[in-house]
């Protein structure tokens, strides 16, 4: 346990980042399984709003620090492609 008091603070600043992100985490993975369940009912047009609905968020992820840029530039690609790829 930290006894320092900027030790302590950052303890606090840490648990709270740690919520916040989850939370941005969790909401990206929300969009994802709704693209994956358009995807897998073989509905295009309802994948790619899902998809376009989840763009935003995705970048949102980059810009906050919780996903890698190039992550999030391969999954949009991948599930891109695989809407393309129906019908």
């Amino acid at each position: 346990m930290a006894n320092i008091k900027s030790a302590k603070k950052r303890t606090r600043r840490n648990a709270r980042r740690t919520a916040v992100n989850g939370a941005r985490r969790g909401r990206i993975r929300t969009y994802m399984k709704k693209v994956e369940a358009a995807l897998a009912g073989n509905e295009k047009t309802a994948a790619a709003e899902a998809l376009k609905a989840a763009q935003p968020e995705l970048m949102r992820g980059v810009t906050k620090g919780v996903l890698h840029r190039n992550t999030a530039a391969r999954t949009i690609a991948r599930l891109n492609a695989r809407i393309r790829a129906l019908d």
